[in-house]
């Protein structure tokens, strides 16, 4: 679980990230989830961003990724989830408490 100092750490991160991930009208597919954990485990930070085809609730979306990917949701704003994980091995960003 992350602290709230954390996540403000995570959210001005997040705001220099580019967009590089989309969930389109397919939603959540097996092959979403294996590109977004690939991901997460290359970066332990990123944005994606939700298609407006997605009839599924934002919020609802981003707690289905965050489960299935055992990530921690940093922010949902608009039709973007910010979603980190720590990576053991590839462990790039530093938090302070």
């Amino acid at each position: 679980m992350l602290t709230s100092n954390e996540k403000r750490q995570l959210k001005a991160l997040a705001s220099t990230l580019d967009t590089k991930y989309q969930v389109g009208k397919n939603e959540i597919s097996d092959t979403v989830v294996a590109m977004l954990d690939k991901a997460l485990t290359a970066r332990e930070l990123i944005k994606i961003d939700v298609m407006k085809a997605v009839e599924v609730p934002i919020m609802e979306l981003a707690l289905d990724l965050s489960s299935r990917l055992n990530a921690e949701i940093v922010q949902v704003v608009g039709r973007v989830i910010v979603l980190y994980r720590f990576s053991k091995t590839n462990h790039k960003i530093k938090l302070s408490k």
